[in-house]
């Protein structure tokens, strides 16, 4: 399957900022199972782009815009093929070992309502965590507005994607299950979606290997998802993370596109 993103965000400044300093995860790189066709960055004002890779393997673009700037626009576009392929996820760039990600963030800490969402740490047992988080809490798609820990998301009635994925990351490394946080785009099993944000979801290290699940959906990840980045939780994996040097207040708009042809 091919996967199209249009991915536009927006930033407006109630007064013009000196400088704009941002770091861009929002390039995908190949795997054995998704292969990038095209993809790019644009930026509607004078700014320069370095590239570079942080601590995970991401792909990261550094942003340095020098003021006045009154407003942003970044786009994001591009195409990538998905391969139907029920093994692990190979190809990546691994700079550390699975075992990092037992690591407990403060953003991934389980309480007993997590911790009782089941038990066992092999392939099936992940499965069925997403299985049964989704069962759980009823998804929805608008974005929260700052990144929630898993026990606080886990109180409430209203959680995103983001908020699921660290709900599992919590409910895995509870059983010892190395897992970590991915952000990128997905269908979610619609023809074509548009969203306010992009989309989450997570990979285990079970039966020898990083396989991805999706809480949103309720299972395996599969065709309809294009991974970008990953981190031990959502803030590590943020798609855009920067500083403003200048007074006055922000507003942002995001709008996020995708649409697939079967190959």
């Amino acid at each position: 399957m091919r996967l199209s993103v249009h991915h536009e965000t927006r930033y407006r400044f109630t007064k013009p900022q000196a400088r704009i300093v941002q770091l861009l995860r929002l390039f995908p790189g190949d795997t054995s199972h998704q292969t990038v066709v095209n993809w790019r960055i644009d930026v509607d004002c004078d700014a320069r782009l370095r590239d570079g890779y942080d601590g995970y393997g991401n792909i990261t673009r550094m942003l340095y815009a020098e003021g006045p700037v009154d407003a942003l626009v970044l786009t994001v576009s591009g195409e990538a093929l998905l391969t139907e392929d029920d093994g692990p996820i190979e190809g990546t760039d691994e700079p550390f070992p699975p075992e990092l990600f037992r690591r407990v963030t403060p953003l991934t800490r389980a309480d007993a309502v997590i911790e009782g969402l089941g038990q066992g740490d092999d392939l099936d047992a992940m499965t069925a965590l997403a299985t049964a988080i989704h069962a759980r809490w009823p998804l929805d798609r608008r974005p929260t507005p700052t990144i929630r820990p898993a026990i606080e998301a886990a109180a409430d009635q209203r959680l995103g994607p983001r908020d699921l994925a660290q709900i599992f990351l919590a409910g895995a490394r509870a059983r010892g299950v190395p897992a970590r946080y991915v952000s990128g785009y997905s269908l979610s099993g619609d023809d074509e979606r548009r969203t306010a944000a992009p989309h989450a979801w997570v990979e285990a290290h079970v039966a020898g290997g990083w396989y991805a699940f999706d809480p949103a959906t309720g299972g395996r990840s599969g065709l309809d998802h294009i991974r970008v980045a990953v981190a031990l939780d959502a803030a590590g994996a943020a798609p855009i993370a920067g500083v403003r040097m200048g007074a006055g207040d922000e507003e942002l708009d995001v709008d996020v596109r995708v649409g697939s042809e079967v190959e």
